[in-house]
């Protein structure tokens, strides 16, 4: 039993004044409830045998209104397992549709996610899904579990998202329990609440776009827009206005994924929040050796969502989604001129985010091309993404002798010199001084990222109820951009049993 194995909570079960809360007590809404029956289904989540807590975030409790104090209790664990359902929560699994892989896959929805309801946190309303919590209609022929695998994954990266800067949802507790679930092999079940403003998608217009659903259209989009983007109800086409700023957060979202190496690796259009957060995190990774073409999930044999083509399939599925509007929008020129917002805000934002990362301060017409060129010079080498950049940070403009350290990452040494002298007479022609530039870099550039092997140790451990690793991994996941030099081998390079590593749909 659970009970009899010795782990680690990361929170006492108490409040900081010493006295337990009621979980009935939470002051629990939930607005997507209030939209007729055909959006969702209402049920029961299916309970656990046996839960106990893996991990918790403090900084996701805070942005719920919760004390982290409380997620260890007992009738916490109860609920963010899906064993206790407060009275005032309004279970239910939302419907949607989507293309995966490109492809239209019809009616899928919440199959393993239940959204519990809606706290009122100190920067607006934050819902919670617990995500493994059963089977749901739309599970199709799934078993509406999650495994400990895949929701320490979800829920580090989550949490070291946000951290990083990057628009997500959030994580706020992982909870496990000993019932095995049958994937490649029999693994233990767990269930990770998850958190954002909202967990709509575009799927979940392309839905009733595809069954020529006209009202119920209509009635999502006002809903979005009446909820979290009232701004938006004045415009002449609010629709049209919904568009672009999806659109503009999807684009910008995205260049911040490519800035830090981030693979997504199933950028589904039902994997797309309608809020521009990062949504759904499975087969996952951070960009180690640097190629372009790289393909992060082994489902994806055909490499349509390469790190390269990440912003074109963004693209892609806003058309999705203009298409699903259009009814409403009116016009195909109004949709398209909503669409043609991507590219120039995706180039400008990611030309501003490699400036940063290169310490400069000015722009220049000729970036663009300094730019390619690095990553050319990166791709030739397979230098490792974030060790790159960190280091980069350490080169001074009048002493290029002192380049050992970034000359050893590339086979062709020359190559590297070859670019740091372009690199310095662009320095040069802002005056920029090494000490000020390093100290702006390190604040772009992070040290530490999710790299595969790190969630796997974390992983391996949580499979035997040491939950120590999370716990620890989280905290430095949390300041990705300090140094901290007790934790300096949370920022080494893979090691060689890393290289066997897969992560698929499944994960």
């Amino acid at each position: 039993m659970a009970g009899t194995v010795e782990f680690r909570y990361c929170f006492s079960p108490t409040t900081a004044t010493g006295s337990a809360i009621n979980v009935d007590d939470l002051p629990l809404d939930n607005s997507f409830a209030e939209l007729p029956p055909a959006f969702y289904t209402r049920l029961m989540p299916t309970p656990l045998p046996a839960p106990y807590l893996v991990a918790a975030s403090a900084r996701a409790a805070a942005l719920a209104g919760l004390d982290p104090a409380v997620l260890a209790q007992d009738d916490f664990v109860a609920t963010f397992t899906g064993n206790h359902v407060p009275p005032r929560a309004k279970p239910l699994a939302a419907v949607y549709s989507g293309h995966q892989f490109g492809v239209w896959a019809g009616q899928l929805g919440d199959g393993r996610a239940i959204l519990l309801g809606q706290l009122a946190g100190p920067q607006g309303p934050m819902e919670l899904q617990l995500k493994g919590a059963g089977k749901t209609p739309y599970s199709r022929m799934g078993d509406g579990r999650a495994v400990l695998r895949s929701s320490i994954r979800e829920f580090l990266c989550s949490e070291a998202m946000a951290a990083l800067g990057i628009p997500t949802t959030r994580a706020l507790v992982v909870t496990g329990s000993d019932q095995g679930i049958l994937r490649e092999t029999v693994e233990s079940a767990a269930v990770v609440t998850r958190m954002a403003p909202s967990f709509v998608r575009f799927g979940s217009f392309e839905h009733w776009s595809s069954r020529d659903k006209p009202d119920e259209l209509r009635i999502l989009a006002d809903y979005v827009i009446a909820t979290f983007y009232p701004e938006l109800s004045g415009a002449p086409n609010p629709y049209q206005a919904l568009l672009q700023e999806v659109t503009r957060r999807t684009a910008q979202m995205i260049a911040h994924w490519q800035a830090v190496g981030f693979m997504h690796g199933v950028m589904n259009s039902d994997n797309m929040s309608i809020l521009g957060l990062t949504l759904d995190y499975g087969p996952f990774g951070f960009m180690e050796a640097f190629d372009p073409e790289h393909i992060c999930n082994h489902t994806d044999q055909q490499g349509r969502y390469s790190y390269a083509n990440q912003p074109e399939v963004g693209h892609w599925n806003c058309y999705a989604l203009a298409q699903a509007l259009l009814p409403l929008i009116g016009s195909v020129e109004e949709a398209q001129e909503a669409l043609a917002l991507y590219q120039p805000v995706f180039a400008a934002r990611i030309n501003e985010l490699l400036r940063a990362k290169l310490g400069l301060a000015t722009a220049q017409e000729d970036d663009p091309q300094l730019f390619d060129a690095m990553f050319a010079l990166m791709s030739g080498s397979h230098a490792d993404f974030t060790q790159f950049f960190r280091k980069l940070g350490t080169l001074q403009v009048d002493a290029p002798a002192q380049d050992s350290a970034l000359r050893d990452m590339f086979h062709v040494r020359e190559d590297f010199d070859a670019w740091a002298a372009r690199y310095r007479t662009r320095l040069r022609a802002e005056a920029s001084v090494d000490a000020q530039r390093k100290l702006a870099m390190d604040r772009v550039n992070p040290k530490y990222v999710l790299r595969n092997y790190l969630a796997q140790v974390a992983i391996e451990k949580a499979q035997h109820k040491d939950f120590s690793e999370v716990a620890r991994l989280l905290a430095v996941l949390e300041h990705p951009f300090d140094e901290q030099p007790h934790n300096e081998h949370y920022a080494a390079l893979p090691p060689d049993w890393a290289s066997h590593l897969e992560v698929s749909c499944s994960s």
